[in-house]
């Protein structure tokens, strides 16, 4: 068992390293494809983009097929389509390259949250599924300031090291897991609309997706432009934008494994306001920071919260429904990067025309600011401490 959530870990680590390696390489890749920031900001959104269009299907498809099977695909998929934006020679075939990444990960890492279930005794689940959100916070710690380093060898580079390791990855998953046939080959089951009708009939449930999409396209509008901000603005080069991203994943690292202790002690309700209303004050200063020091504490301080925030959120959607949580799982997904998707165009849009990054981090907050507020009217925020309790351990 414990070889395969190694697997997880791995998979996990990649699919994010992937997914966040863009944003420190923006300011080179604007240069190499003689593109503008506008322009340059849907090389992010490219690959968000096929996330979000396939993380709606993607779930609800793969519960009726074999996971090992479609882990296969989709691994191999993403190995090739990132291998592949190493040899790209315009925009145009870096945003193709990047969307088919996308897609490809869209079917790839709902299956290891899907598996773990099917894999490991009840009472480890929790652990295990922590083994695998480790991945993700570890990949912005460390997979995002190693692509960034290895860039310095060439542009290519992270890409075609990232699409080596994703073709190692499935050889791993092919002697590893065990076949995982479906549960529900059998069964007549709801049409993907059906379930999402039934999900979103509540107006609690429309308005807490609502407050979460809201919340990805402020915390990935700010994302997206980091990288080209420390270029403009400090005059970093990759190595040292990667050495910024580091103290960004720690922080997130570090809320990865002891945040639902934090949760536990507060209360989800004060936890999400409180630390909601922190983020807004961080971004509105952030900007304003002359030292490089300084901007590399308000990172760390800002992710170290939102690595409380995303997995608290997702326990919250995860509470709308009990027989619908592949279909909550695959509508955060798209949420979240459609966020990425709209996020990052609009941050090129405000970065180019209005104010810079300043204009970008009072978005974030004015986002940040409103999420909340949808949040609260959801009703999906619970009130009574020992009730916090209790969904903060379930």
């Amino acid at each position: 068992m414990k070889k395969i959530l190694t697997l997880f870990f791995f998979i996990m680590f990649i699919i994010g390293t992937d997914t966040f390696i863009v944003s420190p390489l923006l300011p080179t890749l604007r240069d190499v494809f003689n593109i503008s920031i506008e322009r340059s900001g849907w090389i992010v959104s490219a690959y968000a983009l096929g996330y979000a269009l396939f993380a709606l299907i993607s779930g609800p498809l793969s519960d009726g097929w074999n996971r090992k099977k479609v882990m296969l695909v989709g691994m191999t998929s993403f190995g090739i389509s990132t291998f592949l934006c190493g040899y790209s020679t315009g925009f145009w075939i870096m945003f193709v390259f990047r969307f088919l990444a996308g897609v490809s990960a869209a079917f790839t890492s709902p299956q290891v949250w899907a598996a773990i279930p099917q894999l490991v005794p009840s009472n480890k689940i929790l652990k295990a599924m922590g083994i695998a959100t480790a991945g993700l916070a570890v990949s912005q710690m460390l997979g995002v300031p190693i692509g960034s380093y290895l860039a310095t060898l060439g542009w290519p580079t992270p890409f075609i090291v990232i699409g080596v390791c994703s073709f190692l990855l499935v050889i791993f998953i092919a002697f590893l897991l065990p076949d995982m046939p479906s549960v529900l080959s059998q069964e007549k089951s709801p049409s993907i609309l059906e379930r999402y009708h039934t999900l979103l009939g509540e107006s609690g449930s429309k308005l807490a997706f609502l407050a979460y999409f809201i919340f990805q396209l402020g915390n990935f509008a700010a994302f997206s432009f980091i990288g080209t901000w420390l270029s403009d603005k400090f005059q970093l080069n990759i190595a040292s934008i990667g050495t910024v991203f580091l103290f960004l994943g720690l922080g997130n690292t570090i809320s990865s494994f002891f945040g639902s202790g934090w949760v536990k002690q507060m209360g989800i309700k004060p936890s999400l306001i409180f630390g909601v209303l922190l983020l807004v004050l961080l971004y509105l200063v952030l900007p304003f920071l002359q030292n490089i020091i300084y901007v590399k504490v308000t990172y760390f301080l800002i992710f170290l919260v939102v690595g409380m925030a995303f997995p608290l959120m997702m326990s919250l959607l995860q509470t709308l429904s009990i027989s619908a949580r592949g279909t909550i799982a695959s509508l955060a997904n798209a949420s979240m990067y459609l966020g990425t998707t709209v996020g990052s165009f609009v941050a090129g849009m405000l970065y180019s025309n209005i104010g810079g990054f300043i204009s970008v981090s009072f978005f974030t907050g004015l986002c940040f600011i409103f999420s909340l507020i949808f949040f609260i009217k959801s009703g999906v925020l619970p009130s009574n401490p020992q009730i916090d309790a209790a969904n903060t351990t379930a």
